[in-house]
């Protein structure tokens, strides 16, 4: 059964596509008598966002969530709506009644209602919470500095829709975290507790502990298991978990990820269905800027037009990489695999301009289209130099988590090119994970937009 808001929003969201297409058409066509609404088309695309959008979260509650990968999650089941419905009017022979540039106008000026509505939506009820309404009270169990820091974020964030009502400390010889929140109650029995929680009608708890505490964990479920509280447990793996990646389901049974890849499988497929549209979308788009680059390359020296080099990919499994060609042929030393440098005799004239521009990467879109790369995801790096960073840089092996990728959010911030010390692999790996820890779509699309602007030409690209 629907509930009337979900309802609301589905019906919501129809009219915003339909609206979007007759947007795009005031746009395309200046004569009335030209203006085409594609009916059809754009019923597939309303039928196909009712089907899909819930498979992306779209409906689901996002309290206390970030807003900005919400826009993410709502950009990534758009395209895969349109693509979809494409692809249908594609099967059906009517692709060539359709306006590409109607298509276009069509797709980003529904996009942005559809986020921009979301996002608004998200402020009005910001400043509802702000105002110390429409929040939802949470009682703490907790110990040391992971449940005050809990509490902190909790108290910072009131626009995420949540408020403490009440501490249950379960570490009485140091300080209590409530101490520093002023008309909070602390409890140190879960008697006393369980009975002010019924008191005020509170149905949230969530418990701030460490693995060790399971016995408090026990008790408090047992106590308040005939209540209708909503019991979330936050435990403490700082000195434990590499990625802090959350809840998985391991056959059929809850499990932590402590040492694994933080991206469920879920967020591995969305961001892999992203990847393969938008290189699928950028080779058709470069097609004649890589055919003039291979004419330049083949032109400019003797050897073949592309570079191959076998690099380790998602899992460490190994993948050949493409690259267009842009030094003079050479034969590295068996075992070893020198860098470029500055001024590098090797490069060839049209080479230099490849690499100063980070066309020279463009064929690694087919690597992408393959499954062996991500558009966006820590660079790979030659194997024996993997041999060596992976004994001296702590951390660097947990890069390949997840599938390497173009460009990067180490790339970004300057960390590109010749890493001819090893603090500089280091700074390097941080970012990679960090990117790693933090991954959404939203942050994909920042990525992207920095590499675009910022990121391909770059002093460190030689």
């Amino acid at each position: 059964m629907i509930k009337p808001e979900a309802l609301a929003a589905r019906v919501h969201d129809v009219v915003l596509v339909a609206f979007g297409a007759a947007i795009a058409s005031q746009i395309r066509f200046d004569d009335i008598a030209q203006r085409s609404f594609y009916g059809a088309f754009v019923a597939f695309a309303a039928a196909f966002a009712l089907a899909l959008f819930p498979a992306f979260g779209v409906y689901d509650s996002w309290r206390g969530r970030s807003k900005v990968a919400l826009a993410g999650q709502v950009a990534l089941a758009w395209l895969v709506v349109q693509a979809c419905a494409l692809l249908l009017m594609f099967s059906l022979h009517r692709i060539d009644f359709v306006s590409r540039l109607w298509f276009a106008y069509w797709t980003g000026v529904t996009g942005a209602l559809l986020i921009a509505s979301r996002l608004l939506v998200h402020r009005v009820l910001a400043r509802v919470r702000d105002a110390g309404m429409n929040l939802r009270e949470v009682a703490v169990v907790g110990r040391g500095a992971h449940a005050a820091a809990l509490m902190r974020k909790i108290d910072s964030c009131s626009a995420a829709g949540f408020r403490t009502a009440a501490v249950l400390d379960v570490l009485h010889d140091t300080p209590v975290p409530g101490a520093a929140f002023p008309g909070i109650p602390v409890f140190h029995q879960l008697q006393a507790f369980a009975e002010y929680l019924r008191a005020r009608d509170v149905h949230e708890l969530w418990l701030a502990l460490p693995l060790s505490e399971e016995k408090t964990i026990l008790e408090c479920v047992k106590e308040l298991r005939n209540d209708l509280v909503n019991i979330r447990f936050l435990p403490d793996l700082r000195s434990l978990a590499m990625f802090d990646s959350g809840m998985i389901d391991l056959l059929g049974a809850p499990a932590i990820n402590l040492v694994a890849s933080p991206l469920s499988q879920g967020a591995q497929r969305q961001k892999e269905m992203f990847d393969r549209l938008f290189a699928a979308v950028a080779l058709i788009g470069l097609a004649p800027v890589l055919l003039v680059i291979a004419a330049a390359v083949k032109l400019s020296s003797r050897g073949p037009v592309l570079f191959r080099q076998k690099r380790k990919g998602a899992d460490g499994r190994v993948f050949t990489i493409y690259k267009f060609r842009s030094m003079r042929a050479h034969t590295e030393k068996p075992g070893a695999v020198s860098q470029a440098t500055r001024n590098d005799p090797r490069i060839t004239r049209v080479g230099a301009f490849l690499r100063r521009t980070s066309l020279d990467e463009l064929p690694q879109f087919f690597n992408v289209l393959r499954g062996d790369m991500s558009v966006v995801g820590p660079r790979p790096h030659a194997l024996e130099h993997d041999d060596l960073y992976q004994k001296v840089v702590a951390g660097y092996n947990h890069r390949y988590r997840i599938k390497p990728g173009i460009t990067g959010w180490a790339q970004i911030n300057g960390f590109r090119g010749e890493t001819d010390r090893i603090e500089k692999m280091e700074r390097r790996v941080e970012h990679d994970l960090y990117y790693l820890g933090n991954w959404s779509l939203a942050l994909d699309m920042k990525i992207i937009a920095a590499t675009l602007v910022k990121g391909l030409v770059h002093s460190n690209a030689y």
